[in-house]
């Protein structure tokens, strides 16, 4: 059997007759006469190779194939029925949307907690999925409408549509009580220092290491790892440094345990923005996320 073959008022019916189990009530639900439902009904069993429903005082019961399609039948036709409807109309607090979006780790740190918060109260059946991608297929994704949005500092990503969320500059995080932050100076002072430091950082956050690059401390850095998370934990418990973004590094430093340092390093400064792609601009779901999202962190 091929999906072609499927009429899809005969899945309607399999569910409506699935969920009351009774012929002539799942009729009714469809505007049907009895023997219609039941010639269609035929037309399934048929198809599926299977009795589907047997008779069971004065209704139906499922045979176990009816029981493995049931929850398939009915996400599908949900998922239909939602996609449908939104075409005119995004209706948060009832969606059940997945929207899927490029993020880093760090930006996943610094931004999914407030998002969340904000997605319980305004659309509590909205879910996220975060895809970090190669930066040369985020343009093309997003077109597919494989992911929704990007999210971050993506100079290379063109041919979308963005908004500049806010402006940020890359900073140097330091354990509290460091001996390389008890003597002042100024920022450009604190450039010409920083060979006296030791540096950790992350091999995807490709802006860092070419800031090590450009100042000659590539024989500076004494770890590298995968992910940005697992660093201030690496930082607070030892004399290596990081850069980072300042916007996420303050964050830290309020909680305790660390210090931020400015010096004045090349290609500091950086914006933080939000793309997606031209042909999804009039989506209503597209647009409600976007509205949140500026909303929360636009300057």
């Amino acid at each position: 059997m091929h999906i072609k073959d499927i009429d899809l008022n005969l899945l309607r019916l399999f569910d409506a007759v699935y969920r009351t189990r009774s012929v002539s009530r799942a009729a009714e639900l469809m505007d049907l006469t009895q023997p219609a439902a039941s010639q269609a009904l035929t037309r399934l069993r048929l198809l599926i190779k299977d009795p589907l429903f047997v008779r069971a005082g004065g209704g139906v019961q499922p045979t176990a194939k009816a029981d493995r399609l049931a929850d398939a039948v009915r996400s599908a036709l949900g998922t239909l029925e939602e996609a449908l409807n939104e075409s005119a109309l995004f209706d948060p607090l009832q969606s059940r949307k997945v929207f899927r979006i490029h993020m880093s780790d760090i930006g996943e740190g610094r931004f999914l907690p407030d998002l969340m918060l904000a997605l319980r109260q305004q659309a509590p059946g909205v879910r996220l999925e975060t895809l970090p991608v190669p930066g040369e297929q985020i343009a093309p994704l997003l077109d597919s409408g494989r992911i929704d949005f990007a999210f971050g500092f993506l100079p290379a990503v063109k041919d979308t549509q963005r908004v500049q969320l806010l402006n940020d500059r890359y900073i140097v995080l330091l354990r509290e009580g460091h001996p390389f932050a008890k003597r002042r100076r100024n920022a450009t002072a604190l450039l010409d220092d920083l060979r006296q430091l030791e540096f950790v950082a992350v091999r995807s956050h490709s802006d860092t290491l070419r800031i090590l690059a450009l100042l000659q401390l590539e024989d500076r850095l004494r770890l590298t790892t995968e992910h940005f998370m697992v660093l201030p934990s690496i930082v607070r418990g030892t004399d290596l440094a990081v850069v980072m973004p300042r916007n996420i590094a303050r964050g830290f430093a309020a909680a305790g345990g660390y210090t931020v340092i400015e010096p004045a390093l090349p290609l500091r400064d950086f914006t933080v923005s939000l793309h997606w792609s031209k042909r999804f601009e009039a989506d209503p779901g597209n647009q409600w996320l976007r509205g949140v999202i500026e909303g929360l962190f636009k300057e």
